[in-house]
Order: C-alpha cells, then structure tokens, then sequence
C-alpha cells in the first residue's frame, strides 16, 4: 500500500489546496482532466460508481477500519497522510471532514445516449451557482429524475461544492452538457419529450392544476437563480408552468423550485 506520510507543503499535494478547479480540468487539454471530491461518504460513492482515483489525502487522525477497508482495492494510489494540525492550515478550520480524493473524469456521454428511454429528466439552463447545481442533482436523484443536461453557462457538477452537497448523487446519476442547446432540444422533442419550462409568465399554468400523462417522457426546463429562463425558450416549450406561491412571494430559489417541481411531475 502507498501510504505517505507528509506535510501539506509537498508539491504533490498542489492537486488539493494550490490549483484552482479549472485548472485541474485543464490539466489534461484536450482531455477533461481531473477533480477533487471531499469526505468519505461522498469519495466513497465516486469509488462505487467506477471514477478512477489517482490519490487520496487524509488526516492522520481519520484511519479507522472503515476507512482501512474503502481504501483496500486501491493499494497501488498514493495515500498521503497529514495530520489534522496540517490540513486545517490550508483554510483555517477542520475541512472536508478529513479526507480528499483526485479523480479523473470519464468520457462525456451524449444528450441522446443519457436520454433514450427516459421518461423524466431535467434541463438546467445557465445555473451558475454550484451548490445549487449540487442541491438540483440530490433531489433529482431522489426524486425520479432520470437524467440531467446542462447548458455550458452552468457550474460544473463535479466542483467540489456540487459534488458535497449533492452527497454525491452527481456521480451516480446521469448527465451530461447540452453541445448546441437549440439542436439538442430539438433532439429531445424528436425523442417524444414534452417540454415544460418552470417560470412566471402570462401564460403559465400553476403546477397545482396541471396534469400529465404518466407515460409521456417530460423535459423540465429550470433557469438561471437571478433572471430565470431565456425568453427564447419559454416561448419553444410546450407548456409553461409555475409553482403557486403566497401572497408577497414571486419565487423561490432554483433549488428550492426543482424539489417542488420534481415531485409533482414525477408522481
């Protein structure tokens, strides 16, 4: 087992705390390169999900036989240990509950190829923030969301902050970019996809109110936290839908939104 005991000033550990995440996915050009995922629980669903680690950092303190028995298939990648005192210089405070791991990525799969069969699946156009990206993938994993494609104005789901606060459901459930957004829609209306944008519009219906066949594969359309939806793509859905709120309320955040959404158009 390569098991090396370190301080955080090694170079080999820059992959961890000195280069900025779009940094390591350039790493590769013109390959995706790699991404850094923190606490067990959630490296541990990378594992199981088949992502190749290239090393793992972790606190001294954090070995335990769980941990000793989630590393054992991996006896050949580095193991850098620190101690607790060491890691917390980087930030100031305990971090990532005592363990990193550097992963490369896999080979990016098609709007077509993620989405044939489907029958639900949500589209996230220009969502920035990564933790709500994160937040959107947890529920849509728990939520019978089969799929999920990004516009590439979105944050990446494998920044660390996606990758934590989606417990790493990002690793398990299927996504992918959208190539051309307007080509790719019309790829999912060719697959039989209804499209629903969720917005405040004239013309749409409250989600308490509208009804879908069971069977009919739906594409829910989600926009960006501060202006919502291009209005391009309000006007090409089929349906416009939004979610009725209290007096003095217009919406809630994207995150919030998708739970809702998911629930009532997954039932």
């Amino acid at each position: 087992m390569r098991r090396i005991e370190t301080k955080i000033s090694n170079s080999e550990l820059d992959i961890f705390h000195v280069l900025k995440e779009n940094q390591l996915y350039r790493i590769n050009e013109p390959k995706p390169g790699i991404f850094i995922v923190e606490s067990p629980v959630v490296i541990e669903r990378a594992l199981t999900a088949g992502f190749e680690p290239i090393s793992f950092l972790l606190e001294k303190e954090l070995l335990s036989e769980k941990i000793e028995n989630m590393l054992a298939p991996y006896g050949q990648i580095p193991q850098y240990i620190c101690t607790s005192k060491e890691l917390q210089q980087i930030t100031g405070y305990q971090m990532c509950k005592g363990m990193l791991a550097a992963f490369s990525y896999k080979e990016a799969k098609g709007v077509r190829e993620i989405c044939d069969g489907k029958k639900r699946i949500v589209v996230l156009e220009n969502v920035m923030n990564p933790t709500n990206v994160g937040a959107i993938i947890r529920s849509a994993a728990a939520l019978n969301i089969e799929a999920v494609l990004l516009t590439k104005g979105c944050a990446n789901p494998f920044q660390r902050r996606a990758t934590r606060v989606s417990m790493g459901n990002v690793f398990s459930l299927p996504w992918t970019w959208m190539d051309t957004y307007t080509t790719d829609m019309v790829s999912l209306k060719e697959m039989g996809f209804t499209t629903i944008s969720m917005a405040l519009s004239d013309r749409a219906l409250s989600l308490a109110d509208f009804q879908v066949e069971p069977d009919k594969p739906l594409a829910i359309i989600m926009g960006t936290e501060g202006e919502g939806l291009a209005q391009a793509t309000i006007e090409a859905s089929d349906y416009v839908v939004k979610i009725p709120m209290a007096e003095g309320v217009d919406s809630l955040n994207v995150a919030a939104a998708s739970a809702v959404a998911f629930w009532a158009l997954s039932r």
